[in-house]
């Protein structure tokens, strides 16, 4: 049985969140605050963290920072959806921009975020490619197999929702996609309208840019097509 943590110190959305994945049919842990939170993480090794932003003491942005920084691959890689009542688009871009994988706005749908983990999790449970199909583009190289990103022989650390975009860009050099086709790869069409995310393809793109030493003026990888979105450079 596939393992979901939520840390969320809101008893009710606690409650909530957790009957609603119980009944999905996974088995949930959580904690009430971000300390025990943490340590619940690294003792559990879950597939997915439902992680909620505003927490007394250790907060969800620091949480997930912890967890990118760790040599642990198991919760460095760890996807994480986080939960936030900020309405300003600045503050839920800062938890795309440290690694967070997605986030859902409060107060949100159960079902909606039921159907986020489970487009997740299909994509986490996907068999690799063959090692054969080793993508390479001048010295970036992209193993989905091992899933691993080197440029000039040195390993790029990507987020798992990072990776499933590069990946994507390198097997469709040339072509030109949309916020809304990107999404489609990152949601597994799991949600139908929600043009409201897209915002989020440019902070990942962007993350993905600085980490391949793409930021500048003319993009060497990913660069965009204005008024459409972006595509890989062939």
């Amino acid at each position: 049985m596939i393992t979901i943590a939520l840390i969320e110190d809101d008893p009710q959305i606690r409650r909530v969140v957790e009957g609603y994945l119980q009944q999905a049919g996974y088995r949930v842990v959580s904690a009430a605050d971000g300390t025990a939170g943490l340590a619940l993480v690294e003792r559990e090794k879950p597939a997915l963290l439902v992680l909620d932003i505003m927490m007394p003491g250790l907060d969800g942005l620091e949480i997930t920072r912890r967890l990118r920084s760790s040599h642990d691959p198991g919760l460095a890689d760890l996807y994480i959806i986080m939960l936030t009542a900020r309405v300003e688009e600045t503050d839920r871009i800062v938890g795309l921009e440290i690694g967070a994988d997605d986030y859902v706005i409060k107060p949100f749908s159960p079902r909606e975020l039921v159907a986020r983990i489970r487009a997740a999790v299909r994509r986490l449970d996907a068999k690799p490619a063959a090692s054969a199909h080793v993508l390479q583009a001048h010295e970036l190289r992209l193993d989905p197999t091992y899933h691993t990103v080197y440029l000039a022989e040195q390993l790029v650390d990507l987020t798992g929702t990072e990776f499933d975009l590069l990946h994507y860009f390198m097997q469709n050099p040339g072509r030109p996609f949309s916020r809304g086709d990107l999404l489609d790869v990152t949601q597994n069409d799991a949600l139908g309208d929600i043009s409201g995310y897209e915002r989020t393809i440019d902070v990942h793109v962007k993350n993905i840019r600085q980490k391949l030493g793409d930021s500048g003026r003319h993009s060497r990888f990913i660069e965009t097509v204005h008024g459409v979105g972006y595509r890989f450079v062939p």
